[in-house]
């Protein structure tokens, strides 16, 4: 199967890319049948240089069954070449099982300290409603007298 592709070149974080016409199954920077075209993401976006591609080839491509990739799709689509759509898919940013485990398991233990807070609010709303209920009865309730406390007589010391 034949694919319109980018194939890097340039150096370290400076981004060159090819795009060529090439085997599905070859590198993405290794053989391909021909060079049609070239993109150069440093340029800005309106400069005429930023992708340059040879019409006529890739029209002659695309008619022998070439496909272009995504990122390809989008500079043939703003020449006219091919209608290129924006893919949709929701399952890309669903998260993994392992992540959706991990998520069941600290909803749970989030569940069970909400719960245990809530237990432990109201068993201190019932300790203090019982506290308020001891102090209302025993202010209700007749005072017992204490019984008077009788002086320490005073010792007489004799010294001698």
């Amino acid at each position: 199967m034949l694919k319109i592709r980018l194939a890097r070149g340039g150096a370290k974080k400076r981004p060159y890319y090819s795009i060529v016409v090439a085997d599905s199954h070859s590198p993405r920077d290794g053989r391909f049948i021909e060079k049609v075209g070239t993109y150069n993401p440093l340029l800005k976006k309106d400069d005429a240089n930023r992708v340059t591609l040879k019409v006529e080839s890739i029209q002659e491509w695309l008619k022998k069954g070439a496909q272009p990739t995504d990122r390809v799709a989008r500079f043939l689509a703003a020449q006219g070449l091919v209608a290129w759509t924006h893919g949709n898919n929701p399952e890309k940013g669903k998260p993994g099982k392992k992540a959706q485990e991990r998520l069941a398991e600290r909803a749970q233990r989030e569940e069970e300290r909400k719960q245990a807070e809530a237990d432990a609010k109201a068993a201190a709303e019932a300790e203090k409603a019982a506290a308020a209920e001891a102090a209302a009865a025993a202010a209700a309730a007749p005072a017992e007298e204490a019984p008077a406390a009788e002086a320490p007589a005073a010792e007489e010391t004799t010294e001698g």
